[in-house]
């Protein structure tokens, strides 16, 4: 089987807007910069992207901090980043997008004509891969229908799953405004990918604040809720993906779960989920990206053998970066800590499994 990134992304370029409709021009984005000034002393911060009125940081990457390229990064040139997969010992990547990691517009149609143009744009440049570049399809949630068929058109144009964040203008994740969408996902076998990030608009204060939090615990709070309200059994073909807020949050989690199960039956008349902790990740079909530095052996201990998956982060250099992942995995399968089948689970079986790739 191939080797899959299970997380990487991109960085969006003037080239993702150039498949906006000649109606929709009035909502491209556009570059400001400027370069006397960094936002909190943080180096990159020095240029944004102009959307609805508002200023949306666009990175200023350090090709060495990243370990990639511009022309990688961006993808302007393609075969460069399969030459770079190759050296890697990567056979897929998986990308997901870096400006819609946050709130971008409470405009419908803005977020129609932004989400329509990149997937375009990544469905064109990855298509000479040969399937070696896979990608999220990322939805206009503002507008229902349109995500919909939004992601009926990306069925099969090359993508391999739904970009979801674990909250969307005050919504979680098991709010029935998504069903349409789940239900969707569910016909076309795609699973939802609930990444790192957060869709609410800002509440004022320091625009850096985001940045300063613990980051993921949405995404936590999202695999409980799933679990707990039974969400994964109204949907029972769908697959559930955590991404990038690691994994060392699982025994916290998978502990809450049977808390409620052994101390809360009196408040509840009956469960959707096994009284056996570790046999939840198989029964509501489960997916969590890990990090070489968790104590991955525990993990695997916990129902996760079949459903953890790895990503480098690739083209970002925050807490979640490790462009060495993969390889530091193949270590601990060759120093014995944990088994060459475990690893192959981790880099080839589970991430198939998930993304259908």
């Amino acid at each position: 089987m191939a080797v899959i990134d299970a997380d990487t992304h991109i960085d969006e370029c003037e080239d993702t807007w150039a498949y906006m409709a000649p109606e929709e021009d009035k909502f491209r984005p556009v570059t400001v910069s400027d370069e006397t000034t960094e936002r909190g002393g943080r180096p990159g911060y020095s240029r944004n992207w102009l959307i609805d009125g508002g200023l949306k940081v666009r990175r200023v990457r350090d090709d060495q901090r990243t370990g990639t390229t511009v022309e990688a990064r961006e993808l302007h040139d393609i075969q460069a980043r399969l030459r770079h997969m190759d050296a890697m010992g990567v056979d897929v990547h998986v990308i997901y997008p870096t400006l819609f990691l946050t709130y971008l517009t409470s405009e419908p149609a803005i977020q129609v004509a932004l989400c329509r143009s990149y997937n375009r744009w990544l469905a064109d440049k990855t298509a000479a891969s040969e399937g070696r570049l896979r990608w999220v399809a990322v939805l206009p949630t503002l507008d229902v229908d349109a995500a919909v068929q939004e992601l009926r058109w990306a069925s099969d144009k090359g993508a391999c799953g739904v970009y979801k964040l674990a909250t969307e203008l005050d919504k979680k994740v098991t709010n029935p405004y998504f069903h349409p969408i789940y239900e969707e996902a569910q016909a076309l076998d795609f699973p939802i990918c609930m990444h790192t990030g957060s869709a609410n608009p800002p509440k004022g204060g320091d625009s850096a604040v985001d940045l300063e939090g613990l980051g993921g615990t949405n995404v936590m709070e999202a695999m409980f809720s799933v679990v707990f309200s039974g969400l994964s059994t109204k949907f029972p073909r769908l697959r559930w993906g955590f991404i990038e807020a690691g994994s060392s949050w699982i025994p916290y989690v998978l502990d809450r779960l049977h808390s409620r199960r052994e101390r809360m039956a009196w408040a509840y008349s009956s469960f959707n989920y096994s009284d056996d902790v570790k046999d939840i990740f198989r029964q509501h079909r489960l997916y969590v990206t890990c990090q070489s530095h968790e104590d991955i052996p525990y993990l695997l201990q916990l129902g996760t053998e079949d459903h953890l998956m790895i990503g480098t982060d690739y083209s970002h250099a925050d807490q979640s970066a490790e462009i060495e992942a993969i390889d530091l995995l193949r270590r601990m399968g060759d120093e014995g800590r944990i088994t060459k089948t475990q690893v192959k689970k981790i880099l080839e079986d589970n991430p198939a499994a998930f993304y259908r790739v």
